[in-house]
This record gives structure tokens, C-alpha cells and sequence, in this order.
């Protein structure tokens, strides 16, 4: 294994040592079931009266773990943990805070089969999205680290001033601002919240995370690997319980200096907001979702096209915010295509998330669940067509979770607003055009601009990189038509309603958002 490097765009073929890591991890993790966790506000381990029960979306008679119901008061506790530690963070030397976090990262790889286990168990995703997720985590925070150590620690000398009698002295300073918040999602709450946490220390700042309510056990454990790596007590702050009372509190606050929220584009758009009442701007670092499409070229290789189409549409059941939900495709190759997709998305596996077999594990609660029902009924009510899927499964084992047939839809009207808004579901819609102009006009028309793809010739490549409207954008990818970016690869992060700072995480620009500048005048 030594020779392998795990990506999301290299898992579709990893060594076996990687299912027999997972197969005894999964054992581990389902005999010890069940366990309390507390939230951590400055170095100690916190208890709440109120609990919250964290069940698996595979079967929801398996309770994972026991969390706490934070309210107002501990948001309010861990605000005042990480106002306390940042004069000394903040002070400490770049050097030490990287050393930490890349200690952090090599506890990460570290638990790469237990974290992995536990997330699938917690989250649905099947084993290599599952290793995917814990694997990019630690990336993204090396990246971080990287760019600080690259840049000295963004200390630079600017020019002197042409004074005569006087030396001028001019520095430009990157300094961090002060306590962070990061508030993750559920599909990547190990990479979304590692990342953009690992990126807010390296900066100097201090940390409160707040998880999705649907995956805290996972975060947790991640917060175990800040903490076993040395971090001072009040770096890293962890709470849980419901967005409408601490997550709000804690956006609230006159005391978060910054922001980082991934989610859905009203959530998102709502806290920007709501952040932005304060007495004066603040950062607000925001990823909010993707309506993405993947168009074919009647020139295009529609072997690439049809699995890189069929990765993307279902990787995660859809639940990815650079999931593959709509698909134009050009008149002369459009049956051709459709029926290669409707080949390979019959064949994919739904079932247990932790077998090797499987692909589309469940999705990740029963409001989603419901959600289908709803839309598959409105596209059928629509007249549309269902190529594939169309159905929840209930039979045998698969009754006691949330699963969902992976959806194909043709003949769906292009002003039905399921072109247009996020699902966050195993649907995707596909729709014949005579040209590419007319493919590139509705794949703009979107208030989404997240990741998209193209299949075609090199000519019509360079045409698509410099129309499309987006922030990730792939060529001629089978690995996946708009997912799989990885860090110092595909620094990831959108236009338009998908994005709010213009750079991207995993890039070269991304640490820095994390800092504000101070120039430094000396005259002697």
C-alpha cells in the first residue's frame, strides 16, 4: 500500500489492505456502541442536562452515541474559552502551531480505519467515501500548514520610504483575528470541519465547532485528535445541540470574529446575515450548495462520459454539494449516452454502507427520506420519465433505514424548478440540446455556480473553461463529471450562490482568508 495515495479520484480501485482495515474497524466500532460524549470547552470535557441520542441512518435501531444538548450558556462558555487562549495562541510562533496541526494530521491518518468505520456508520457513506473523507481531512490541514511555512508566516518587507534623513521601514503582516466558529455539514463533517478549522489555527485564531446536529459523533472524534496532538486548553472549543438556540447564540455573538459555515444556500444566506447585524463587517466564509451539470458533446467519449455522469449523480446518494443533478447533453449522441447511463446505474449496489458491495448507502435522515417521495411525486406529476429509480426500498434489512433508488429523469420540463434548486438526493435530470450554446446557456441559468463538467473535443474544452460559470470545473474526467477534488489538486469552492470569499479551500489563497493584514511603519 505504500505505492497508493487515497483520492477521491483513485478509490475506485484501492489495494486490499484498505477493506481489511475497514472490515476489523467496523467490528471494533459497532461492539462499543452507545457511549456519552461531551462537548470540550477549555480543555474540559462538559456534561449538559439535556441529551441528544445519535442514531445510524442504516438502521435506526442502532444508537451510536449519546451527545449533549448545549444551549445559550455553552456557547456562551466556549466564546469566552477561546477569547481567553488567543493571546497566547496568537502570539505563539507559526513554526509550533504547524508542528500541532501536522501532528493532528498524522493522528488522522493515524485512525484512518476507525474514524472511517465510524463514519459510515454515522454519516451512510460507503467505505472508500467514508476513508475518502478522513483522508482529505488531514490533507487539507497539511495544506494550511504548508502555505504558512511556504510564506514565512506571511511576514513580508515591503518597500522604504524615499525619506531623506530618515530609514523607512515597511512590513506587511498577516495577523489572525481572533476566536473562529466553524459550523460543518453533515455529508463531509469530518473534511468541512477539519479543514477550515486546521486552516483558522495555522492563521492563529481560536476555535469553536459547532457539527451538524445529524453527525456529531464524528466531529467529535476529530476534536479528539486536536486534543491528543497537545493543543493548549481553549484552542479548540466543541459543542453540540441545536442551530435555532446555541448555533444561533453563537452567531450572535459580538464576539466571533469570523465565520465559516457550509450548508444550504437559505441556512448560509440566513447566517450571513444574521452576522452581518453586528456593529461592524466581519469575515463570513461561506459554501452553499451547487445545482451541477455535466455536459456531452457529440464529440465526447461517452464511456468517460457516462461513468464520470453516473460517479458524480450517486457518490454519497447525491448528498454532495458538487453532486452531478443535471445533465445536457447534445441531440446526436443523446440516446446513445442515456442508455450507457441507465447500464451503469442499474449495476450499482444499494445496502449496508459498510459492505464492500455497496454503493449508495441511505440517506442521512427521514426528512430526506420524505423529501424524495415528495419530488419523485411532483416529477411524475411533471410527465416526466423515470430511466432509472423512482422509489424508496423497503425490503428486508433495507426497512429499517433511509434508503432511496438512485433516479434518472428525462422529459422533465426545463422550467420545472427541479432544474433549478438543490435536492441533496440520489435525482438527476437529463435533457437532449441541438447545440452547445443552448447547453451552456441553461447550465448558467442557475443561482448556483459550484462545480460542473464537460465531455468533448480539446477545442470545445477551452470553449467550456471559459463560458462556464463556476468555481470547480472538470474536462473529460470518468473519475467523476463535478466531484473529487482534493486538495493541492482541485482547490474547491464556488461562484454565485455558492460561494462568498472567491477562493477556494485547499488552494493557495484559502489560509489567508483566515487573517487580516497590518502594515508595520518604522521611521528612524
Amino acid at each position: 500500500m505504500t505505492d497508493f495515495k487515497l483520492t477521491y479520484a483513485t478509490m475506485f480501485d484501492p489495494p486490499a489492505e484498505l477493506h481489511t482495515g475497514f472490515d476489523k474497524a467496523i467490528a471494533k466500532q459497532k461492539a462499543n456502541l452507545g457511549r456519552e460524549y461531551g462537548m470540550l470547552i477549555d480543555g474540559r470535557i462538559i456534561l449538559s442536562d439535556e441529551k441528544m441520542e445519535d442514531y445510524s441512518p442504516i438502521d435506526v435501531g442502532m444508537k451510536l452515541a449519546i451527545m449533549q444538548k448545549g444551549d445559550e450558556t455553552h456557547a456562551q462558555a466556549a466564546i469566552e474559552a477561546a477569547r481567553d487562549a488567543f493571546p497566547t495562541w496568537s502570539r505563539t510562533p507559526w513554526q509550533e502551531r504547524i508542528k500541532l496541526l501536522r501532528k493532528a494530521a498524522d493522528l488522522i491518518d493515524k485512525r484512518i480505519f476507525d474514524l472511517g468505520a465510524a463514519m459510515t456508520l454515522e454519516v451512510g457513506k460507503n467505505r472508500m467515501e467514508a476513508l475518502g473523507d478522513v483522508a482529505e481531512t488531514a490533507e487539507l490541514i497539511r495544506y494550511s500548514c504548508d502555505q504558512v511555512e511556504e510564506n514565512k508566516g506571511f511576514v513580508v518587507e515591503m518597500g522604504k520610504d524615499p525619506l531623506v534623513g530618515y530609514k523607512a521601514r515597511n512590513i506587511s503582516r498577516l495577523r489572525p483575528y481572533g476566536v473562529w466558529l466553524v459550523i460543518s455539514p453533515f455529508n463531509f463533517p469530518f473534511a468541512l470541519t477539519g479543514g477550515p478549522a486546521g486552516a483558522a489555527l495555522a492563521a492563529g485564531n481560536t476555535v469553536i465547532v459547532k457539527p451538524s446536529s445529524d453527525t456529531p459523533w464524528i466531529v467529535r472524534l476529530l476534536v479528539d485528535c486536536f486534543v491528543d496532538a497537545g493543543f493548549p486548553k481553549g484552542v479548540v472549543n466543541f459543542v453540540t445541540g441545536p442551530g435555532r438556540t446555541l448555533g444561533q447564540a453563537l452567531v450572535d455573538s459580538p464576539d466571533i470574529d469570523g465565520v465559516t459555515f457550509t450548508g444550504s444556500l437559505n441556512v448560509g444566506m440566513n447566517i450571513y446575515r444574521d452576522f452581518g447585524g453586528g456593529k461592524y463587517v466581519r469575515p463570513t466564509i461561506l459554501e452553499l450548495g451547487g445545482k451541477n451539470p455535466a455536459i456531452v458533446s457529440r464529440n465526447a467519449d461517452l464511456e468517460r462520459a457516462a461513468l464520470g455522469i453516473v460517479r458524480s449523480a450517486f457518490g454519497l446518494q447525491g448528498q454532495k454539494c458538487s453532486a452531478c443533478s443535471r445533465v445536457i447533453v447534445e441531440e446526436p449522441v443523446y440516446e446513445e449516452l442515456l442508455s450507457r447511463v441507465k447500464e451503469l446505474t442499474e449495476k450499482l449496489v444499494i445496502g449496508d454502507p459498510s459492505s464492500k458491495e455497496t454503493y449508495l448507502g441511505p440517506v442521512i435522515n427521514k426528512s430526506a427520506y420524505h423529501d424524495f417521495k415528495i419530488f419523485t411525486e411532483e416529477i411524475s406529476e411533471a410527465g416526466a420519465k423515470f430511466i432509472t429509480g423512482g422509489n424508496v426500498r423497503t425490503e428486508g434489512d433495507l426497512s429499517k433505514g433511509f434508503y432511496c433508488e438512485p433516479t434518472l429523469v428525462t422529459d422533465l420540463p426545463l422550467t420545472h424548478r427541479i432544474w433549478k434548486e438543490e435536492l441533496f438526493l440520489p435525482i438527476t435530470t437529463i435533457a437532449k440540446v441541438k447545440s452547445l450554446d443552448e447547453a451552456m446557456e441553461i447550465a448558467n441559468d442557475v443561482d448556483y455556480g459550484l462545480t460542473a463538467g464537460f465531455y468533448g473535443n480539446d477545442e470545445e474544452v477551452e470553449w467550456f473553461f471559459d463560458k462556464i460559470e463556476a468555481g470547480v470545473v472538470y474536462a473529460n474526467r470518468p473519475q467523476g463529471a463535478s466531484t473529487g477534488a482534493w486538495p493541492g489538486f482541485q482547490p474547491f469552492g464556488g461562484w454565485k450562490g455558492s460561494g462568498s470569499s472567491g477562493k477556494n479551500a485547499g488552494g493557495h489563497y484559502y489560509v489567508q482568508l483566515y487573517m487580516h493584514e497590518q502594515i508595520q511603519t518604522l521611521i528612524k
